[in-house]
């Protein structure tokens, strides 16, 4: 979503709906953020409001910009819901989304370990979706990124209440089996040409905008953030090894994780 975000005009209004308290990082940006959600969970420094998707008491027109960060799938009424994006969306405004793929093994893995985990919209169809947005809002579709796993809903360290029982069957969400279960899933896929470790897509609306559509397959096995295998080994982040897999630090949590080449899963944007 960071192509949108410095892509706005400082002190632009951007409704970060569906967030908790919040779904990314304003620090790095001058822009007026407001976090709404059914029950938004106080942070320093953001604006919260608490209300629902469908009926959101907001003018019409009033934000450049608005971010559907993996909450879209929650909106227990989505008609009303996207109609309401689109009207408090400003007409030469951005939009990004950003959904799980219902027919992967990661959403399917979720749903079951959470009893739905409060995944009421299964969305299974990218170009559908997409041109829903583009009717609904009128905003240009510029592009979708396909988005990979790194099953971090299966870290113990992100569950802070009681665990499933379910979750023993991973190791009890040990990072060590979340790190070597997320690498292999990119290795199936290399030698396979699957998509077993596909989680779902990153929608991009509004023009001019030209995001970056590249697959990045390392994502965070703990705070779940995706960065490209170029820009990790240009920063020096990748320590190479002679027989096992290479190893990353995460730039934003520093957590341990297994590196892959983007390049070597080009073939899950087609």
């Amino acid at each position: 979503m960071h192509e949108i975000l410095t892509a706005l005009e400082e002190g632009a209004r951007v409704l970060d709906l569906g967030s908790g308290g919040g779904s990314f990082d304003a620090t790095p940006f001058s822009l007026k953020i407001v976090r709404a959600d059914l029950s938004p969970r106080a942070t320093g420094g953001n604006n919260l409001v608490a209300c629902s998707a469908s009926e959101l008491p907001f003018a019409s027109g009033a934000f450049r910009a608005l971010v559907l960060n993996h909450s879209l799938e929650h909106f227990e009424n989505l008609p009303d819901s996207i109609t309401e994006i689109a009207r408090v969306l400003a007409r030469d405004g951005y939009l990004y989304v950003a959904v799980p793929d219902a027919s992967t093994f990661t959403d399917r893995v979720y749903r079951w370990l959470g009893r739905g985990g409060g995944h009421v919209n299964p969305f299974t169809d990218a170009a559908a979706l997409a041109q829903r947005f583009e009717d609904a809002t009128g905003l240009q579709h510029a592009g979708t990124r396909v988005l990979c796993t790194s099953l971090s809903f299966l870290n113990r360290r992100n569950i802070p209440l009681r665990a499933p029982r379910k979750l023993l069957l991973f190791g009890n969400g040990r990072e060590s089996v979340v790190r070597a279960l997320t690498f292999a899933l990119r290795l199936i896929d290399r030698r396979l040409g699957t998509r077993a470790s596909v989680y779902g897509w990153a929608f991009f609306f509004g023009k001019p905008l030209a995001p970056d559509l590249a697959v990045w397959t390392n994502v965070c096995i703990r705070c779940g953030s995706g960065v490209p295998s170029a820009q990790l080994e240009r920063e020096g982040r990748v320590q190479h090894r002679r027989i096992l897999p290479d190893v990353y630090a995460c730039p934003r949590c520093g957590t341990r994780n297994l590196f892959t080449q983007d390049a070597d899963l080009r073939h899950l944007t087609r």
